[in-house]
């Protein structure tokens, strides 16, 4: 029981850690994103990110994945840190971002989803349930930033494609965590992302040439935190957890974006974001109980079984 405590508390703290990054990522994207293309924008931040991760590899001498990891690995890694950073930073120069964050919330559903379905996790009730409440948040909190705005056509499957990709990305990870480490997943995941995004190096040196100064930091604390550090914690914690779990976790995002933009970027919620964070947060409450019989796995743990026989 001591060690399953452990274990569950070690992996809440790694969520935690990856959601409050993840959130903190929107408010720098959309202070730089505008002195940097789609794709450079993506390639700066992977670069940044391989750095520290391949480092950090040979330091702690964990070799190269197994080979029953590198499928997915390269589905991750094309998928979620290539397609997905490309086409959401594309897309949110389309559309308002309430109207992103509503889209790309799609990707926690597509991932219980396919989880369930090609993962064989199954559709838990609570899982269901929560994820209803959640995704109610995040339209909530996606109508009160977006105003009425009218959003074009291929912003929007642009941010549906970011969604697809990134739900695809993570189901594609899950499996490469029973082969190896956290560490090698992210890390290679990385690699690949930034060869994928490899043909925008060009415009990425045309951009750093004339971008401003605190624009570049932005793109290098997006490569060590919200990237190299968030996705870390993240893989961590989906090796503990199903991937329809922590996408619901996500949920709570759209929640501190509102809060971090309003302290950092001077942009007053409107009270109506302020209910669909607490919906966000009350889904993914929901999503996290258990029933009373298991209520000692309340992230969603398997216990780890004795060796004894």
């Amino acid at each position: 029981m001591g060690e399953s405590s452990a274990i569950d508390r070690r992996a809440l703290g790694a969520a935690i850690i990856t959601v409050l990054l993840w959130a903190s990522a929107f408010v720098v994207i959309r202070d730089a994103g505008p002195f940097f293309a789609p794709g450079a924008f993506a390639e700066g931040r992977l670069l940044v990110a391989v750095i520290p991760l391949l480092a950090l590899s040979l330091f702690r001498r964990e070799g190269l994945p197994p080979r029953q990891a590198w499928p997915g690995i390269i589905i991750s890694g094309v998928l979620w840190f290539g397609i997905y950073m490309v086409a959401l930073n594309w897309g949110e120069r389309m559309v308002d971002a309430g109207t992103a964050a509503l889209v790309v919330n799609i990707g926690p559903i597509l991932m219980a989803l396919l989880g369930g379905w090609l993962l064989k996790e199954g559709f838990p009730p609570r899982l269901m349930i929560g994820m209803a409440v959640s995704f109610a948040g995040a339209i909530v909190v996606g109508l009160s930033a977006s105003g009425g705005n009218h959003a074009s056509l291929p912003g929007i499957l642009l941010c549906l494609l970011a969604a697809v990709t990134y739900a695809a990305g993570v189901v594609g990870q899950k499996p490469a965590l029973k082969h190896g480490s956290a560490l090698q997943i992210i890390t290679y995941g990385c690699v690949v992302g930034a060869v994928v995004t490899l043909p925008f190096s060009g415009q990425l040196v045309h951009d750093l040439g004339t971008a401003p100064t605190g624009a570049i930091l932005g793109v290098v604390y997006l490569g060590l935190f919200p990237t190299a550090l968030a996705f870390y914690t993240w893989a961590f914690a989906l090796s503990k957890t199903t991937a329809g779990r922590m996408g619901t976790t996500t949920y709570v995002v759209p929640a501190l974006v509102v809060l971090l933009s309003w302290i950092f970027l001077d942009e007053v919620p409107r009270p109506l974001a302020f209910v669909g964070g607490a919906l966000c947060l009350a889904g993914v409450a929901v999503s996290r109980t258990r029933p009373r019989t298991d209520r000692s796995h309340s992230f969603g743990l398997t216990p780890a079984r004795s060796t004894r026989k």
